[in-house]
């Protein structure tokens, strides 16, 4: 389902929480939003999925509006929405199956009809004769699954996560990632991440928007936003990427720093230049050298995408001779303080 989003805006008192924020989230993907703390990330989930209402603007789910629905029409258009949270949210009083079977009992499913329904939700997320256990004896890896589960009981058309993995182990967050990314494509569902970990973004999602005190600086396709980051708050996210744990048959590789001086010039691959010994030719044509500080190839929305940190040595001629070749050469430059 195809989400828009026309100018809205929300504000508790003096604080403007959601400012003038117009976004297309496309149908049948996995759509990123972040930001760092304070940057409205969590209210705007809470309007998209309805639990408050915009101050100003218009919220339309393909082309309906629904924004404005009476309490009836509201009711039954969350029960099409499924949501997922850092903290579980689950019955500490019910075990996995219970948990559950809670939407569907509220939603007044036959018990015979919510027993399979429960079944099937436990081998979907890989948790196969775990419906009688106790909240209490499962890792936070299961819970997740659980809730994911609970979230996608009543077959929604739009999956909310809001910061889904953030109480999570690295190891577990790529697991949990992998089984968003799966059940996405099985059900062809539209899924919303909120997050503040640029790694969740790149691992899981295909487009994203960037939040900085209510307003959206920047949107596009993963890989573009990678490569090509035009707010300083994307490369303060990307120069912060912290590793997460590693698959053994994973092409995965986190950016590796070596040195913590220098680093002037940010130089980004994208695709088959990653193999490609661009640096060594530019080297022999030119009277410079580079000294990389740090680097790394990362897959990004299936596409590679590397990037090196570091200083280009020489007269200033030559470098500018040096930095003009790379960017013919199909490489983004960026210069500190540029």
């Amino acid at each position: 389902m195809q989400i828009s989003l026309h100018g809205l805006d929300r504000s508790y008192g003096s604080l403007h929480a959601v400012h003038d924020i117009s976004l297309k989230i496309p149908d049948n993907t996995i759509y990123g939003i972040i930001g760092k703390s304070g940057a409205g990330k969590s209210t705007l989930v809470r309007l998209v999925s309805l639990l408050e209402s915009p101050d100003k603007g218009e919220i339309y789910y393909e082309s309906n509006r629904v924004d404005n629905l009476s309490k009836d029409l509201l009711i039954s258009q969350r029960r099409k929405i499924g949501m997922i949270f850092q903290n579980f949210n689950l019955f500490s009083s019910r075990n996995a199956g219970e948990n559950i079977a809670y939407p569907l009992e509220i939603a007044a499913v036959p018990s015979k009809e919510i027993d399979k329904r429960v079944d099937q939700l436990l081998e979907l997320v890989g948790l196969t004769g775990r419906k009688d256990a106790p909240v209490s004896t499962l890792s936070g890896g299961q819970k997740q699954r659980v809730a994911i589960a609970r979230a996608l009981a009543n077959n929604p058309d739009i999956l909310f996560c809001d910061e889904a993995t953030s109480a999570l182990d690295p190891q577990t967050t790529r697991s949990i990632l992998s089984l968003l990314k799966d059940l996405q494509h099985k059900m062809n569902l539209t899924v919303v991440m909120i997050t503040h970990q640029m790694e969740v973004v790149r691992d899981a999602c295909e487009y994203v928007a960037v939040l900085e005190d209510g307003k959206v600086v920047e949107e596009g396709k993963v890989a573009d936003v990678f490569v090509t980051p035009k707010s300083d708050t994307t490369r303060d996210f990307l120069a912060n990427l912290a590793p997460l744990a590693e698959s053994e048959d994973s092409k995965h590789q986190d950016i590796v720093r070596w040195s913590t001086e220098g680093g002037r010039y940010t130089l980004r691959f994208r695709g088959d230049l990653t193999g490609e010994p661009v640096l060594s030719r530019i080297q022999k044509n030119y009277d410079v050298e580079f000294n990389i500080r740090a680097g790394g190839v990362q897959t990004v929305s299936d596409e590679d995408v590397g990037t090196l940190i570091c200083d280009i040595i020489g007269e200033s001629d030559e470098v500018d001779k040096a930095v003009a070749a790379l960017k013919l050469s199909g490489i983004i430059v960026e210069e500190e303080g540029h």
